[in-house]
C-alpha cells in the first residue's frame, strides 16, 4: 500500500490533470449538452470502465509494450482517431434524420456507455498516464508494485468520477435550457458531429506527427 502522504500528493496531481479537458471530457460534455445529464453521467461510467482497462493493461505491462513500439502506439492512436470520426459521422447522419422527421430518438444508455468506454480505451494518453506518471508514486521498498498501482488507479478513478460528473451535471444543466426548442433539436447532431469529427481529425494529425 502507498503511504498516506504519497496518496495525498498523487491525488493533488491527479486533480490538476483531470481539470484539463481532453477527448474523454469533451465526449462527456457533448453527450450531456445534446442528450441531458443522464446521458452525461452514463458517459462518465463508460469512460472509467475504459480507465479500468488501462489499469489492468499497465499492471500486465501492455502499456509499456505499446509505448516501446512506435508502430503499435501509432496504430492505437489512429484507431482512437478513427473511432471519434466515426462517432462524428453517425451524429451528422442522426442530425439529418432529425430534420426529416418530427420525432427524436435519443441513443440508448447502453450505447452511450460502451461508446464512452471505447473512447477512453483507445485514448493512448491514458495509457501513457499510467505508464509514465503513476509509476513515479510507486515505492519498490513497500513491495507488490501491482497492488500499489491498483490503489493509485482506484484513487484516479474516484477523482475522475467526481471531476467528470461535475462536467456532466454542469453541461447537462446548460443543455437543458435548449433541449426543448426546435432549433436545438435540429442542430444538436451537427454540434456533436462537429466536435467528434474535429477531435478525430486533430488526433489523427497528432498521430501522424509522432511517427
Amino acid at each position: 500500500m502507498p503511504e498516506s502522504s504519497t496518496l495525498v500528493v498523487f491525488l493533488g496531481a491527479t486533480l490538476l490533470l483531470l481539470v484539463i479537458p481532453g477527448p474523454a471530457v469533451l465526449y462527456i460534455v457533448t453527450r450531456s449538452v445534446t442528450q441531458g445529464r443522464k446521458a452525461g453521467l452514463v458517459s462518465v461510467l463508460g469512460i472509467h470502465l475504459g480507465t479500468l482497462v488501462h489499469i489492468a493493461a499497465a499492471i500486465a505491462g501492455l502499456s509499456a509494450l505499446i509505448a516501446a513500439s512506435a508502430t503499435a502506439f501509432t496504430v492505437v492512436k489512429l484507431a482512437g482517431a478513427g473511432y471519434l470520426i466515426y462517432l462524428g459521422i453517425m451524429a451528422f447522419r442522426s442530425a439529418g434524420k432529425a430534420e426529416s422527421h418530427s420525432g427524436r430518438e435519443p441513443m440508448s444508455t447502453r450505447r452511450i456507455f460502451w461508446q464512452g468506454a471505447v473512447v477512453n480505451i483507445l485514448n493512448p494518453k491514458t495509457a501513457l498516464f499510467f505508464l509514465a506518471f503513476v509509476p513515479q508514486f510507486i515505492e519498490p521498498s513497500l513491495g507488490n508494485p501491482g497492488l500499489q498501482l491498483m490503489v493509485l488507479g482506484g484513487v484516479f478513478i474516484v477523482a475522475g468520477l467526481i471531476s467528470d460528473s461535475t462536467y456532466a451535471l454542469v453541461a447537462g444543466a446548460a443543455g437543458a435550457r435548449f433541449l426543448g426548442t426546435d432549433s436545438w433539436r435540429r442542430g444538436q447532431g451537427y454540434v456533436a458531429g462537429t466536435i467528434y469529427t474535429g477531435l478525430g481529425v486533430v488526433a489523427a494529425f497528432t498521430a501522424g506527427a509522432d511517427t
